[in-house]
């Protein structure tokens, strides 16, 4: 086999123009201009071979770090043809994270505690993995690679790389330390180097095989109300809001466990006035490129302004989520779990590891049940008998979660002034993300601003 640096040398060229076609790859709004190796690490030797790296991709002036597991066999495994990256001398190199004959070192590493280059596996402390254990990719993840090792284990390994320990792994351990029930167990980490510093590139945890997750179970229960028009959402088989309320009280015991395992902080005048800032900036920058959006500005204007007069001691600040929505949730049999707390992860990493108000995860989970409901006018944006039910379904499960949270924490509902401003500031971040991903579900976020704007809720 040839030498691993050389190797990923040769792919230089084919990953330029794969990188931008891979699912979680963030940097689709620019043309990647160039791809540098910053590390080639061996994990398994010979035929097939498995290398791990990490590549520099530029964009401009912009500079972001990638992971990659590159395989090189001369036996072709069964993965999709979309992993396969280019020829190097007379086989060709994949991404072999789907190539279940050579992911198993990964977990293997972990059980024993090695170290390959400057790659470090650990288990947590008093964890004890099985090992022999062959791993299957989820298709369904975006941002990040999840590989389930035998329905035990999930790794996940984050494809964009910042300096240090992952958020995601910070808050998890966390929480974990205050014996949190809304999350799964972490059991194992990989660690690499990055710029010098070391770098969380991969978490292990509990598999929880049972679980269902939130949009899935929201978007089934809209649709059986949208087939049954003479039952209200109350009447429906299907109706979430007992779900939906439960939701709401898990969310806020997180934000409790989180609370008590880091901290918290009060807010100060200056704080309110750079959140201000950042609001009125993305509308205007958004409202540049959709004309749509233009006509709410005013009103959207004014909501972000009166943060400017809210007490600051009103306001408390600390850890979150930080990208809360029913795609991060799991339902099993025991209750709700909040999973994936690396944070939006356009947003700067100093961002995501700001201490923020807990009403702006509220905010996100309110968004995500106007769009598990809105999701069916899409296609249909003059039904109104449509609309009044999907604004119903919205209604019932918004205020069933706002229920839980309040049985739980303060009722968010009391903070009215910041929680429209939230949720209104979100839905001017969908609108830039609809306008230039999804056109046809652009309908979704506009609407949603037309009524909260106009006092509807």
């Amino acid at each position: 086999m040839s030498d691993p640096r050389e190797l990923v040398d040769d792919l230089i060229g084919d990953l330029q123009h794969w990188l931008p076609e891979q699912r979680w790859f963030a940097g689709k709004d620019r043309p990647v201009t160039g791809v540098r190796p910053l590390g080639v690490t061996e994990l398994v030797e010979g035929d097939p071979q498995l290398l791990h790296v990490v590549v520099e991709v530029a964009q401009g002036d912009r500079r972001e770090p990638y992971q990659l597991l590159v395989g090189r066999r001369t036996h072709p495994p069964e993965i999709s043809s979309g992993s396969w990256i280019g020829a190097v001398g007379d086989l060709n190199a994949y991404e072999a994270s789907g190539d279940l004959d050579v992911t198993g070192v990964l977990l293997d590493l972990m059980a024993r505690e090695g170290r390959v280059g400057s790659l470090v596996f650990e288990h947590e402390p008093g964890v004890e993995l099985d090992t022999g254990l062959r791993a299957r990719p989820i298709t369904s993840e975006q941002s990040n690679t999840s590989l389930v090792y035998g329905g035990q284990y999930i790794l996940k390994l984050f494809r964009k790389l910042t300096p240090g320990k992952n958020k995601d792994l910070l808050l998890h351990r966390a929480l974990q330390g205050v014996d949190s029930k809304h999350i799964a167990p972490v059991l194992g980490s990989i660690t690499g180097d990055l710029d010098g510093e070391p770098t969380t590139v991969g978490m292990l945890q509990q598999f929880v095989a049972d679980a269902v997750d939130g949009w899935a179970m929201a978007t089934t229960s809209v649709r059986d109300l949208m087939a049954a028009p003479e039952l209200h959402a109350e009447e429906v088989g299907g109706d979430f809001a007992g779900e939906a309320e439960r939701l709401g009280r898990a969310v806020a015991e997180v934000h409790a466990d989180l609370a008590e395992a880091l901290g918290t902080e009060p807010v100060d005048a200056g704080e309110l006035e750079r959140s201000t800032k950042a609001m009125l900036e993305r509308l205007d920058t958004i409202a540049g490129r959709v004309p749509e959006l233009a006509a709410h500005a005013p009103a959207l204007r004014a909501a972000f302004e009166k943060l400017r007069t809210l007490p600051a001691g009103a306001v408390t600040m600390q850890y979150i989520h930080g990208d809360l929505h029913l795609g991060q949730v799991l339902r099993t049999v025991t209750g709700w779990l909040l999973i994936d707390f690396e944070g939006e992860p356009a947003a700067p990493v100093e961002e995501r590891h700001a201490l923020r108000s807990p009403l702006r995860d509220v905010a996100g989970m309110l968004r995500s049940f106007d769009y598990a409901a809105q999701q069916m006018l899409v296609g249909h944006p003059d039904d109104s008998a449509l609309a009044a039910r999907a604004q119903e379904w919205s209604h019932r499960n918004r205020a069933a979660f706002c229920e839980g949270y309040a049985a739980v924490a303060a009722d968010p509902r009391d903070q009215g002034e910041l929680l429209r401003a939230f949720e209104l500031d979100k839905a001017v971040y969908e609108v830039g993300y609809e306008h230039a991903n999804r056109p046809d579900w652009l309908g979704v976020p506009l609407a949603s601003i037309a009524r909260i704007t106009d006092g509807e809720g």
